[in-house]
């Protein structure tokens, strides 16, 4: 037993991730594992199999050898003395999915789970697809994923950390082909998805999420399926831990983790905390920019909030009007088509690049059917999922239909507040259908995912629908006429003024206290957007190569990412996506490369993927591997 441990042992808590627990990611994990064992816990950072100094293969993510490993895991440490059989488990992103999923059924040693920026969802809420619809940061993913899982192990791993890395590099996979087939929810996506198995949760979970990360729709959706046994905080950041929350505020994620385990671990017999079900940041109207370090807004609380809410209708009307009362006739409008609309979009912001918001939405609006409010008379509280129920006919079977619903100022600026896209050649299910539409008029609905935003008095709700959403969402592949009709807009609405929280969150505080590494470059992502004389639309970004020194290890690890999306605006098959992504390792034994490309396009059959990956030790190419693959376009 560690020295200075209680006889019969203490909880623990552990993190369960592919991010390399030496070096790549250690920064980060030193701002939360040295608190936890300050405050009383074993606090471990375990490598997911086929990565970092764990062996094995890592086939795709979240597989059945995967979940397994997590429980197993969670019994090691539960038997260990210097465990008291309480254990917690914590992480973002893949980390926090992994607890959701650990959480089912769980074993007996698993108290408690802390998910951050997490997905219930795998198919609808992850970095893979949206509403049916291809998106591209899947393909970012695709050319990063298997740059991490190609870095090599670490020396004190053991003697042998070589050839168990050539071995791994042999065996490496590339799972973007497989997350690109499957256009269809489907099995393949339901694995490893807690959406429809919420009644097996059986533990207490604390969901985070952030408005600017689009895992946030996990958060008030768990609480609203499981409330015995979710609680939840959503702030206006991105795909970050808390503490480091931008958009800001931030808030003090260890303190209010330390909270969390210290009601669930340490008791024998934990009672009720006196916690909020839901605690969000409200956002309201502010002038959209690319990157804001202070967004507008309050943090309320409430319970649940299917229960705290009720129902606001609006219409689609004549003279492109939003109207509270129910036209007395049919009406009908065809959607623009034009593949410019989403040029305002920002990104999704996934990995928690910096800026990326959407930006003013005017632009986009002239390039679809618009459809606006009277300037309200009183303040307006969304706080839900809002859904938008059309009747639709589509020329074309793949089709889509992309939906935003925009705040619009009374001087005219038009703010997004949230997006929803739908592949009409799905079912409502977004499941494939048991026989093909045959783009004759049907009912839809659009669901929007969940939020938390004041409409101001004096301000217009605007509806905007269009047929596409480059370069967030890929194109169908064609652009044929798209007409609806019959258009209601229904809104969660809280009837009475949101509480204010009855105890502020704790402000985010300077971790770690003494670090043990040195940040020796961190340059701001780069965006840029420019039209070239052939009408050949470009947009991209670059992210500079930043670094970080290991003193105690002597290593510095460093990136560098570029993406470039190219589309002529005549053409959706024009289309194309290239991901040039890079890592480096410097140690004092010698210095690991990984460069991975890939390039996207497609044509109205198939997607095209080109691969070139390359991994080198010293300057000697060690692995390389190039190859192209044609994959069937049936649905998207």
């Amino acid at each position: 037993m560690p020295s200075g441990l209680p006889l019969d042992g203490v909880p623990a808590i552990f993190e369960y991730i592919p991010y390399r627990k030496s070096d790549m990611v250690r920064a980060r994990d030193e701002r939360n594992h040295p608190w936890l064992a300050q405050n009383g816990y074993v606090s471990l950072r375990v490598d997911m199999r086929g990565s970092g100094d764990s062996d094995g293969v890592m086939p795709d993510m979240y597989s059945q050898e995967e979940l397994d490993d997590a429980r197993a895991v969670i019994d090691w440490i539960a038997a260990q003395d210097w465990c008291n059989g309480h254990v917690g488990m914590f992480g973002t992103s893949w980390g926090g999915t992994a607890s959701l999923q650990a959480c089912l059924d769980p074993p007996p040693a698993l108290k408690t789970i802390i998910a951050v920026c997490a997905t219930h969802d795998r198919y609808e809420d992850d970095i893979h697809h949206m509403g049916g619809c291809l998106i591209t940061d899947t393909l970012e993913w695709g050319a990063t994923m298997p740059s991490v899982l190609a870095l090599p192990p670490t020396p004190h791993s053991g003697h042998d950390w070589f050839a168990r890395w050539t071995e791994r590099l042999e065996t490496l996979s590339f799972p973007v082909e497989t997350w690109v087939r499957e256009e269809a929810r489907g099995a393949y996506w339901r694995h490893g998805s807690i959406k429809e198995q919420t009644h097996r949760i059986g533990c207490p979970v604390l969901a985070v999420g952030g408005w600017a990360d689009r895992y946030s729709n996990s958060v008030m959706s768990l609480v609203d399926a499981c409330p015995e046994n979710v609680w939840g905080i959503v702030g206006p950041w991105g795909h970050h831990y808390p503490d480091h929350g931008h958009p800001g505020p931030a808030m003090g994620f260890q303190h209010v983790a330390l909270e969390w385990w210290d009601q669930w671990l340490k008791p024998t017999d934990p009672g009720e905390p006196d916690w909020p079900k839901l605690r969000v940041w409200m956002r309201e109207f502010e002038t959209p920019e690319n990157a804001i370090d202070l967004r507008a807004g309050a943090w309320v609380q409430s319970g649940p909030a299917g229960q705290e809410t009720e129902a606001r209708e609006f219409w689609l009307g004549d003279r492109a009007t939003l109207t509270q009362t129910k036209p007395d006739e049919s009406l009908a409008w065809t959607v623009p088509s034009d593949l410019r609309h989403g040029m305002a979009a920002g990104d999704t912001g996934y990995f928690g690049r910096f800026g990326g918001l959407p930006l003013e939405q005017s632009e986009d609006d002239a390039r679809a059917l618009c459809f606006d409010s009277a300037p309200l008379s009183a303040d307006m509280k969304l706080y839900g999922a809002a859904g938008l129920t059309l009747t639709v006919a589509a020329q074309a079977r793949r089709s889509h239909i992309c939906v935003r619903l925009n705040d619009v100022s009374p001087d005219g600026v038009s703010s997004r507040v949230s997006l929803a896209v739908v592949n009409l050649a799905l079912d409502d299910a977004l499941d494939a259908p048991d026989e093909p539409h045959d783009g004759g008029p049907r009912q839809i609905t659009v669901k929007f995912p969940t939020n938390a935003y004041r409409f101001k008095a004096g301000h217009r709700l605007r509806v905007s629908v269009a047929t596409s959403y480059w370069p967030i969402v890929w194109t169908p592949p064609q652009i044929g006429s798209v007409e609806i009709s019959e258009g209601t807009l229904r809104l969660p609405v809280l009837p009475h003024g949101p509480m204010a929280l009855d105890t502020p969150l704790p402000d985010a505080a300077a971790m770690p206290q003494t670090a043990c590494f040195d940040v020796l470059s961190a340059p701001r992502l780069q965006r840029e957007q420019k039209t070239e004389d052939n009408g050949e639309i470009i947009t991209g970004w670059h992210q500079p190569l930043s670094s970080v020194r290991y003193n105690d290890i002597e290593t510095v690890f460093s990136y560098e990412t570029r993406a470039e999306h190219r589309i002529h605006p005549d053409d959706p098959c024009s289309a194309v996506s290239v991901f040039n992504h890079e890592m480096t390792l410097d140690r004092p034994d010698g210095q690991a490369s990984v460069t991975s490309r890939l390039r996207t396009t497609s044509d109205p059959d198939a997607y095209h993927l080109a691969f070139d990956f390359q991994v080198s030790w010293s300057g000697e190419m060690i692995f390389e591997r190039q190859w192209t693959q044609s994959i069937a376009r049936r649905f998207s």
